[in-house]
């Protein structure tokens, strides 16, 4: 599979075409499709498949369009990236925009992974906290993953904030390493 480049270029192209309160419709009508071809091999096939014309390609985007009721704009842009060989990457190129959004929106996306389920109590705590020292609001994921053993672990952009079990045992066996 090749690589495509650009992905930020193609992200910027999309919102510049779109109202920017339409942005999470449009975002979400295009993850939606970005998500039928990770599970659907056969649906992904046909969109980056050298093998189907542009027509026939086209005909099942313009048919996808009306089955899910995306809007002209989504299947026009899902037709130009098809043409221009990036529908490969519309997984990257869907995160992208939603975070371009975000920062449009002067908003930060943050994942947070915790072994056990966060309470509504500390979700809140957790809020305060991220946007007094972001100064921006914080859009949180929950991500429940039990290898952590305790603590959490925060990707706020590109930071990683570690203070789960796990990464202070790694943190520990890279000083006995290095001596």
């Amino acid at each position: 599979m090749k690589k495509v480049k650009g992905i930020k270029k193609f992200a910027k192209q999309l919102l510049s075409k779109i109202d920017l309160a339409d942005a999470p419709l449009t975002i979400g009508q295009l993850n939606t499709v970005a998500v039928m071809m990770d599970k659907d091999r056969d649906f992904r096939n046909v969109l980056v498949s050298p093998v189907f014309s542009s027509g026939e390609v086209e005909k099942v985007i313009t048919i996808l369009g009306e089955k899910l009721k995306m809007s002209d704009k989504v299947v026009s842009y899902l037709k130009h990236i098809k043409e221009v060989g990036a529908i490969v990457a519309l997984p990257e190129i869907v995160k992208s925009a939603s975070l371009l959004y975000l920062e449009m929106k002067n908003r930060l996306k943050a994942v947070v992974m915790s072994p056990v389920e966060v309470s509504d109590e500390n979700k809140k705590k957790l809020e305060e906290t991220l946007k007094k020292v972001t100064g921006k609001e914080t859009e949180i994921e929950y991500i429940k993953d039990a290898s952590l053993i305790g603590g959490v672990r925060i990707k706020l952009g590109s930071t990683m904030y570690d203070s789960s079990i796990q990464g202070q045992l790694w943190l520990l066996r890279d000083k006995l390493i290095k001596g």
